[in-house]
Parts: structure tokens; sequence; C-alpha cells
């Protein structure tokens, strides 16, 4: 599986938020962990924002957060708010088992 540059970074955005559910990530914290520009964390950030699968919290005191607990998100939905799909609609009907005789 081939995975773009935005789906891979977006999904390390997500899992640093994910490894602290009892406080709030800032961008430039997750950037600093993953050796990101800060720009790039808030682009990424926005779209998973506009996905619902996190939450901000404004102020001095503010980050993100995850939209929901991490057992409901699922990859296929990160990677699908990020660009990208797993499968496409008629995916099983063009990778059939072959028979064996």
């Amino acid at each position: 599986m081939k995975l773009t540059a935005q789906e891979e970074y977006g999904l390390r955005c997500i899992l640093q938020i994910a490894r602290q559910p009892d406080r709030l990530s800032t961008i430039d914290e997750i950037a600093s962990r993953e050796g990101l520009t800060p720009t790039y964390v808030a682009k990424l950030i926005r779209v998973m924002r506009k996905a619902g699968l996190v939450t901000s919290i404004r102020g001095r005191k503010g980050g993100f957060r995850l939209g929901r607990s991490a057992d409901q998100i699922k990859v296929g939905t990160v990677l699908g708010a990020l660009g990208g799909r797993l499968y496409w609609d008629d995916f099983c009907k063009s990778h059939r088992a072959h028979k064996r005789s």
C-alpha cells in the first residue's frame, strides 16, 4: 500500500494527539515531535478538524484533541479525510480471487 506524504504525516499527527488523551496538543508540540513545520501541521490539523476527527480549543491554554474516542476513529476515515481512500467502490469486483483447479 502506498500512502501520500500528506496521508502519512496526517496519520502521524493524529497519533500524537491520541497518545495524550487527557491533555491538549499544540501545533508547535506536534510539529516538534514529528520533525515537521508548524505551517504544514496546521494544514493537516485543519483538514482533520473539518472532518470531525479533531476538535480545537482556542486561547492561551488551547490546543487540539480527538473529536471522538480513539477506538471510534478508523485509519480509512483519516486517510479519506486527507485525500485518499484505502479502497474504491468497485475494489472487490476488480480484485477477485482466482479459482484454483
